[in-house]
């Protein structure tokens, strides 16, 4: 393990200095906006610490001051609307979830337009059209490029490989069907939690969409919320009573922080949660040979897996968007997303993909090898469609979850729970 790690930190290192050395032979100066400081406001998940473990190389090429507030991700986003609010120059960059709040933020003016950037401010070999077309049409707004490309994930589905073995049960082909093999899994090894995914409210969106879509359910259609069509409380029955029957106690509360934690210590079979988390759950190495990655199996409504991605963007507040504009490079260059993407931050970029290195590290195990195919059929199938496409989808992903969990705790029948939410939810349509 301390073998890898001094491997890794040695392909970033080399990485910077290929930034550093293809540059300059191009005649774009690094050390441009040497003396001036920027802040960075993270949000602490494997993206963000990825890059910060690697801020002093960024100081070294470039002789810019980062300082990193990072927070946890409800945290992250209380404290980015308090100095947008104040319309403060705190902030220089943010991560941003533009399937989220990137219609709210945009009608709002707190991204800066990166397109003169991307178009002419670009060191020679950055190469913007590298990036997947479809996560830079998700960061662009009225022809605006708003965020640049960090990652590729969604969610998928871990399971213990040895123990379905052992229990004599396979995934299903049928969406449906999954119920009756977490049952299987409880009756063989009731210590364990035969299935976890997010309950928290405003995260449970995230993982609940791939059930609503599979399903053959959609949010809404001709300006109006179709949450209780027959096929969404189908979506939502089947959702609620996967985590109440089999998932963890408390599980209204998991995010995946400790959705992570529960399947990394050995104490769930089966987690459905971000790809972005693959390297935290092979930390230690206990997983690395016990565990398959797929893809949620298809619904009555086909396969429509969520794919979306963080982005980079600078605040329109910022004082410092030129110093700003060199850290978005160097995050998202070619050298740094191939050498992330050996991390296993499933890089936005074509290139990284198609690495012989990084083909060369997914052969390594059977792991890696599995979550590649998944992402890489995310990537063609997927849809960006996480709670509501409008303005307001933050507070959609609200009403959405809150729906969720009533029906999970058993506070409130499916129809009653969604027929409350979907008269919210039109409400907000209504405001578009």
């Amino acid at each position: 393990m301390h073998t890898t790690i001094r491997a890794t930190a040695a392909g970033i290192a080399l990485g910077t200095a290929l930034i550093a050395a293809n540059a300059a032979a191009q005649g774009f100066d690094w050390r441009k906006h040497q003396g001036e400081q920027i802040t960075f406001l993270a949000n602490n998940n494997p993206v963000a610490n990825a890059l910060i473990k690697h801020k002093d190389d960024f100081e070294k090429l470039t002789g810019i001051k980062l300082k990193v507030d990072a927070y946890q991700e409800q945290q992250m986003r209380q404290r980015l609307v308090t100095s947008m609010n104040a319309r403060s120059g705190e902030v220089d960059v943010f991560m941003s979830l533009p399937s989220r709040e990137g219609l709210q933020f945009a009608r709002a003016g707190w991204y800066a337009d990166l397109t003169p950037y991307v178009q002419g401010a670009a060191a020679p070999d950055y190469n913007f059209k590298d990036f997947s077309p479809g996560l830079v049409k998700d960061a662009t707004v009225d022809g605006k490029v708003l965020g640049v490309p960090l990652n590729l994930e969604g969610p998928v589905l871990y399971y213990r490989t040895d123990v379905f073995k052992r229990c004599g049960v396979s995934l299903p082909g049928d969406l449906k069907n999954l119920p009756d093999v977490a049952a299987r899994l409880k009756s063989c090894e009731p210590e364990l939690t035969p299935f976890v995914s997010r309950g928290q409210k405003p995260a449970l969106p995230f993982t609940y969409s791939v059930f609503l879509h599979n399903m053959g359910a959609q949010y809404m259609k001709d300006g109006k919320s179709t949450l209780c069509s027959p096929q969404g409380l189908a979506a939502m029955r089947l959702y609620a009573g996967l985590l109440k029957d089999y998932g963890p106690p408390g599980v209204v509360n998991y995010s995946f922080y400790q959705i992570s934690s529960l399947y990394k210590a050995g104490r769930a079979v089966m987690a459905f949660e971000s790809s972005n988390e693959l390297s935290t759950l092979m930390q230690g190495g206990a997983r690395e040979s016990d565990t398959g990655v797929a893809v949620l199996p298809g619904g009555a409504g086909g396969s429509h897996p969520t794919m979306i991605g963080w982005t980079m963007a600078i605040s329109a507040y910022s004082k410092n968007k030129d110093a700003a504009w060199y850290f978005l490079q160097w995050a998202s260059s070619p050298a740094m997303q191939k050498q992330l993407a050996l991390q296993g931050i499933a890089p936005p970029r074509v290139s990284a993909f198609q690495d012989a290195d990084f083909k060369a590290w997914a052969a390594q195990k059977p792991v890696r090898e599995q979550w590649v195919a998944a992402l890489d059929q995310i990537s063609r199938t997927g849809t960006a469609e996480v709670g509501y496409p409008i303005v307001a989808n933050p507070a959609s992903r609200e009403f959405v979850g809150q729906a969720v969990n009533e029906v999970m705790l058993g506070s409130k029948p499916a129809e009653q729970a969604c027929a409350e939410a979907e008269k919210s939810l039109d409400a907000l349509i209504a405001k578009e």
